[in-house]
């Protein structure tokens, strides 16, 4: 849908068979005898929120992941019917890179960092990443800052290494050699 334009202001007149697109050498309108259109409402400035308001999205985010690690806190995966079975896992017997995620959830949950650690390496160190990430939103949050809510990296190489350490682990898990990654 068009955005609306303000009214178009009456400029000076061409001259006698010259139309305003001639009036400019390049093609161009000349200046001063066309307005701009006028500005989208989402686009103009807004004050700058309440430190309240600020923290309601960190805030909220902790608050949903809390709940969920303090859930699989109290229901054990590692008994079986509480949780899904890892539909890769079923159809295949292959470890997929989240197999163990639960279980490493349930016992960062309980303190075991070294049972977290066995159970999926890649879902602690991925705990940790998030954590640090959601430290550096808050610490933006609170100080105001009008840049992007998370510093996440838009350099593609970085992304295709992170997906090349992912599937490398999942190789190595599901080979003799890596059963010590294996849940």
């Amino acid at each position: 849908m068009p955005v609306p334009s303000a009214p178009v202001p009456a400029g000076p007149e061409p001259s006698a068979g010259q139309t305003p697109a001639a009036t400019a050498p390049s093609g161009a309108f000349a200046p001063g005898t066309w307005s701009a259109p006028a500005r989208h409402p989402d686009l103009t400035p807004r004050p700058p929120a309440s430190p309240v308001r600020r923290l309601l999205a960190p805030v909220g985010s902790l608050a949903a992941v809390a709940g969920a690690f303090t859930y699989v806190g109290l229901i054990d995966p590692n008994h079986p019917g509480h949780y899904p079975v890892c539909p890769l896992f079923a159809l295949t017997g292959l470890y997929c890179p989240g197999c163990g995620g639960l279980r490493s959830a349930h016992a960062v949950a309980h303190g075991d960092l070294v049972a977290a650690l066995g159970d999926n390496a890649l879902a602690v160190l991925g705990y940790g990443a998030a954590a640090v990430l959601w430290v550096l939103w808050t610490v933006r949050s609170v100080r105001g800052s009008t840049r992007r809510p998370l510093p996440i990296p838009r350099n593609p190489a970085l992304w295709w290494a992170v997906g090349g350490v992912v599937l490398i682990f999942t190789l190595i898990r599901n080979l003799p050699f890596g059963s010590s990654l294996a849940p």
